[in-house]
């Protein structure tokens, strides 16, 4: 298995958990989720911002889990609040594996952020970044390529079908989370979908799942435990895939030419990336 394949890591399912409510972040790391996100920002009322950062950073010097990705959402860099939740994180000893960024519109942004958080045990935090503005999703691209700290981008689709006046459904953001499958390819990240907000509608949720992952999409948000294997169903590999995966993989390895035929079926070197890749997926959900 190549380098590359090795340090891939499953990003299936992420669950948002309030900064406010500490005691259902230790209950999260244990429901199966592959990323834990403690929202200061959105969860988190203007007032009660000092209170959420002071509950939200204490909580990762405490031990690892090294299944989970820890991650903790911050404010906009934009806002007085975002300023201080970096002063924070560059002073915690312990900072989070992660952070999620709001309302990033350009690549100029994340390489600030890229600078404030370069020393001390900042330097290895790693990003995920929300692109929720058309203005965002103009620079997708170069966004998705502007930090080797970059790991994922997650789309904000409240915001994004404010902003680009249209309703927050399948059809009116197609466009949008195409553009972002390309972008986040593009830069060999993981791509997130937003939750699907209607805890009373699990076929819903799956057919919404189903089709970020036919679209391109590595994994969806989530914002209660219950939604965990519907979404873990929808982007994980299925036996018959990972079947095919190991046949077309094997074959390659004994090739001396880069290229395979599996099944009577052409298959050339970015195929066989996916392939690993997938492999590697199949590998780290088996660990768990």
């Amino acid at each position: 298995m190549s380098a590359v394949a090795r340090n891939i890591r499953p990003r299936r399912s992420l669950l948002f958990v309030p900064a406010l409510r500490p005691d259902r972040y230790l209950k999260a790391l244990e429901v199966g989720a592959d990323i834990v996100c403690i929202d200061m920002e959105d969860a988190v009322t203007l007032e009660r911002k000092d209170e959420g950062r002071a509950l939200t950073l204490p909580l990762f010097a405490q031990a690892s889990h090294p299944q989970v990705e820890r991650m903790v959402r911050i404010n906009a860099l934009s806002t007085y609040h975002g300023l201080k939740d970096l002063q924070a994180l560059i002073e915690c000893a312990t900072p989070p594996d992660a952070i999620m960024i709001p309302k990033i519109r350009s690549a100029e942004e994340v390489e600030l952020i890229d600078t404030l958080l370069s020393a001390g045990a900042a330097r290895n935090i790693r990003y995920c970044v929300i692109v929720e503005t058309n203005r965002g999703l103009e620079r997708a691209i170069e966004i998705a390529a502007s930090s080797p700290r970059i790991d994922s981008m997650i789309l904000g689709a409240v915001d994004m079908s404010a902003d680009l006046r249209c309703a927050k459904a399948w059809e009116p953001l197609l466009y949008t989370r195409s553009r972002l499958v390309h972008a986040a390819a593009s830069a060999g990240i993981d791509l997130l979908d937003v939750p699907f907000l209607n805890l009373d509608d699990p076929e819903g949720l799956r057919q919404e799942a189903m089709g970020c992952a036919r679209l391109g999409f590595t994994g969806k948000a989530s914002i209660h435990p219950n939604q965990i294997p519907i979404i873990h169903e929808a982007f994980t590999p299925t036996e018959t895939q990972i079947a095919k995966a190991r046949k077309v993989c094997a074959a390659f390895e004994e090739s001396t030419t880069g290229l395979v035929v599996v099944d009577n079926e052409l298959i050339e070197l970015p195929v066989v990336r996916s392939y690993y890749r997938m492999l590697a997926i199949a590998e780290r959900i088996a660990g768990k």
